[in-house]
């Protein structure tokens, strides 16, 4: 029966602690945009591929004497 002298304290410190840290999230805007990472995935910026792909390319083509002309 002592030991609900310690737990019961303790444990309503520890809700306060938790419901700072989930205010505190909710002023410093962790909430705020919950879609936009979600689209950032799938709206995924393929340009800098395709680039990659073509520098490798002509580093290769480079390599064993071939030139190429350019894109088809």
């Amino acid at each position: 029966m002592d030991i609900l002298y310690l737990l019961i304290p303790l444990s309503l410190v520890l809700v306060f602690v938790i419901a700072a840290l989930f205010w505190w999230s909710l002023k410093s805007g962790q909430y705020e945009d919950l879609d936009g990472p979600g689209y950032r995935i799938l709206m995924d910026d393929d340009k800098t591929d395709v680039a990659e792909s073509d520098a490798s390319e002509e580093a290769n083509a480079g390599s064993i004497g071939v030139k190429r002309s350019g894109r088809s």
